[in-house]
């Protein structure tokens, strides 16, 4: 079962970008889908998760508001709509599965290779 994280780019602040995470197999079946970020010299943080059974979703408080997680169970495929993108929004961005909900990346078992997002000023 692999990830496949989308859609980064480069933007200017203000501007939007829809991340997309596609999972190949049944992987989305249950658990938690969460979206992560690491700038050069940071640590990975938690952006956004969502339950795959019941939808609930989660936010980091810096972007509750601007970005929106959902999920198309056709498609087995997450999505991170990001609006007013700001130049602290830059950074790689990676999708993970869990079985539980955690802020850390230590529940999350699958990883995809990330994906940039630049943001210029």
């Amino acid at each position: 079962v692999q990830l496949q994280a989308s859609g980064g780019g480069l933007v200017q602040a203000g501007d939007s970008l829809k991340l997309s995470c596609a999972a190949s197999g049944r992987i989305f079946s249950s658990g938690v889908v969460g979206w992560f970020r690491q700038a050069p010299g940071k640590e990975r943080e938690f952006v956004a998760a969502i339950r795959w059974g019941t939808g609930m979703r989660y936010y980091e408080d810096s972007v509750r508001g601007r970005f929106t997680i959902s999920r198309d169970s056709a498609k087995n495929t997450v999505y991170l709509q990001m609006n007013s993108l700001k130049p602290d929004d830059a950074a790689v961005y990676y999708c993970a599965w869990g079985a539980e909900y955690g802020t850390t990346p230590k529940p999350y078992k699958k990883w995809g290779p990330g994906t940039q997002v630049t943001v210029s000023s």
